[in-house]
């Protein structure tokens, strides 16, 4: 072995002061001016007797090092000589180096504190659990809901809304995206942003999540084929947050939690003990996608109920003040509102009951569901005149026809959601489908994942086709037009859902070239990941529906009002009540009919009138017209339909 220079010795322990921080920094500086000092003093104190000892000459070393107002005092050549030397050295060492150090730990601080490294010291806030393409749709959702947001706020017994938002890395960049984000811009000043991830017990101490008053878990995005899935971190989060209340023996908070792969619930409840309320995710948006498959045009309403923005949302009111009515008298004292049905509690759950009989009674602890464009609209009005009443007796149960052949289905593309989908498909037994997936990914790896999410035996017949569907000859070769339906996916194995979307927009516009030669055209279904993309197809033909703004509403909505999710869990799976569409010849409307006498009669018939769907789009681009006034008249053209919910 080489031995060690005393250089290297010196350097080492200079090095390892210097990393400790400023404080180690500053005293080696110290130790330096104190070495220059006394080397410059020793210098001096033979050439002068005008010192008084050694002592003396240390000071005047010292003062020329730190302040060279004093070279004019200096007399002799020599004396001059090494006062010019210290106070050039005081240039580097005591005010250079110490001003550096001093800046430099300054900014450290400044950083560190940008990075939201400090815990917050709130209550009753409300937390979100990571950064994804749709948490700046989830805190817009949750700053604009004035209405369940006030009576939220009262729960609580707090004046106002603070948002604190864990993210992996906080940054101003962030912070300009919170400012520029419709819906939020000046309530940025609203929310806080902490760093850290949401696995991790100390991140989740620095947003608070015991003092809480929500904790919302979206899911997070991961590449394709990574053992780290969002659910695993989900999971890993409650184990954490159950941990730390036990620990300090403290309640635990409410929590809605988004996991991608519903067939986990079990594994939630038994992870976390407290309230929780989890939001299929995966579920939720192929759930949509069949039912508008069977629906066609029935995205444009889940895109006004399920998306931020005007138009109606779906509205939870508690039993407290209504009890001892019924629900066909709430119905005469909310003109502006459709009563949608009630909720009765039933054992640690609700019992959801949509086009409920008009004569059901209200009691003190049953739920109200209402539609209607704002929450103060399904309060009572003395101003507004009361409606007549209108009777609906026992619920009929509508037979969906069974079609002759079976459906064909093409979908473009993979991510994740698809075996959900196909799982979705196959729950409607009393239809039979036909799907053909094309995609790069290997056939036998989607099998794969299909077989493992379906066991049960079902009647969806998938074909598997490997090609892309951007090259225009491969998807000239699918036929695309032969289908009844085409769904473009979003892929989640490209790095952002930027790129995702920008690979299903241009196949969107390459399948429209094609389908331009053809004199059929099947039911088109886009789906985009970014939602800041949801203005670039202006005028397109397909149904649009946007993932992350609709999760982000059912995740903001529920965390508002727990109760929301087993609504939505009813109106969106097979059986139970749907919301469909109707051909007005079916029914014996007069010529002058408004929307009450579309009520009256479709009331008769065991249903709940909803709304018209134009043929005609409007100066917006808009189809629908839910929810209008009483005494709108329908003047209904070629190809109107009826928007209803009815029980199949």
């Amino acid at each position: 072995m080489l031995p060690f220079r005393v250089i290297d010795r010196v350097k080492f322990v200079v090095e390892r002061q210097l990393v400790k921080g400023a404080g180690f920094q500053l005293l080696v500086v110290g130790v330096f001016i104190g070495l220059i000092s006394l080397v410059g003093g020793l210098l001096v104190l033979p050439q002068a007797a005008t010192f008084d000892g050694i002592g003396s000459a240390i000071w005047w070393a010292f003062l020329r090092l730190t302040d060279p107002g004093y070279l004019g005092d200096d007399v002799g050549t020599w004396q001059r000589f090494v006062s010019t030397l210290l106070t050039i050295s005081g240039y580097v060492v005591f005010m250079g180096t110490l001003v550096a150090i001093l800046t430099r730990w300054l900014i450290a601080k400044m950083g560190d504190l940008e990075r939201g490294l400090t815990p917050v010291t709130l209550k009753n806030h409300i937390v979100v659990l990571g950064w994804s393409n749709q948490t700046l749709p989830l805190l817009s959702e949750l700053l604009g809901s004035s209405g369940r947001m006030r009576r939220f706020l009262e729960k609580h017994d707090t004046q106002r809304l603070n948002l604190v938002v864990l993210s992996e890395h906080a940054s101003a960049a962030q912070v300009h995206e919170l400012r520029t984000e419709p819906g939020i811009g000046r309530k940025a000043r609203q929310i806080i942003l902490r760093s850290g991830m949401a696995i991790q017990p100390d991140a989740l101490h620095r947003v608070a999540c015991l003092d809480a008053a929500a904790v919302i878990v979206p899911s997070a995005a991961h590449e394709a084929g990574t053992l780290l899935t969002s659910d695993v971190e989900t999971v890993k989060a409650l184990l954490s947050i159950a941990a730390q209340a036990r620990h300090l023996n403290a309640p635990l908070p409410f929590v809605v939690a988004e996991m991608q792969d519903i067939r986990k619930h079990p594994v939630i409840e038994r992870a976390y003990p407290g309230e929780v309320e989890v939001v299929g995710g995966d579920a939720t948006i192929s759930r949509l996608m069949v039912q508008n498959v069977l629906h066609p045009g029935l995205s444009e309403i889940y895109n006004e109920l399920l998306t931020a923005g005007e138009g109606n949302e779906i509205y939870i009111r508690g039993g407290e003040r209504l009890a001892g009515m019924t629900l066909g008298e709430l119905s005469t004292q909310r003109p502006q509102a459709i009563v949608l049905g009630i909720l009765k509690p039933e054992g640690k759950g609700w019992n959801v009951n949509l086009i409920a009989p008009t004569d059901t009674p209200i009691e003190s602890r049953d739920r109200v569901i209402m539609l209607a464009r704002d929450y103060t609209e399904t309060e009572a009005n003395p101003k507004l005149d009361a409606l007549p009443p209108i009777t609906r007796d026992a619920i009929r149960k509508h037979q969906r026809q069974r079609a002759e052949r079976p459906r064909t289905i093409l979908v473009l593309g993979w991510n994740r959601r698809v075996p959900s989908l196909i799982a979705e498909f196959g729950s409607y037994t009393d239809q039979q489908f036909h799907i053909d997936i094309v995609s790069v990914v290997p056939g036998a790896e989607r099998e794969r994942d299909i077989t493992r999410y379906i066991h049960e035996h079902h009647e969806v017949t998938c074909r598997h086709i490997e090609a892309d569907y951007m090259v225009e000859d491969e998807l000239r070769k699918v036929r695309p037009a032969d289908y009844d339906a085409v769904i473009l996916l979003s892929s989640d194995r490209l790095a952002s859902g930027e790129e995702a979307d920008a690979r299903a927009m241009v196949g969107y516009l390459q399948l429209e070239d094609i389908l331009a030669e053809s004199r059929r055209r099947p039911q088109l279904i886009m789906e985009l990941s970014d939602p800041d993309n949801r203005h670039l197809m202006y005028g397109h033909q397909s149904e649009m529906m946007i993932s992350p703004m609709i999760l982000s509403h059912v995740l903001a909505q529920v965390a508002l009002r727990r109760e929301l999710r087993v609504v939505l869990d009813e109106l969106f799976t097979a059986g139970g009540a749907e919301i469909q569409f109707r051909d007005p010849q079916d029914y014996p409307l007069p010529a002058s009919a408004d929307f009450r006498v579309l009520e009256k009669m479709l009331s008769a018939e065991g249903e709940l009138a909803l709304g018209i769907f134009r043929h005609q789009a409007d100066e917006r681009g808009r189809h629908l017209m839910m929810n209008p006034p009483r005494d709108t008249h329908l003047d209904l053209q070629a190809g109107d339909r009826l928007v209803v919910m009815a029980h199949t």
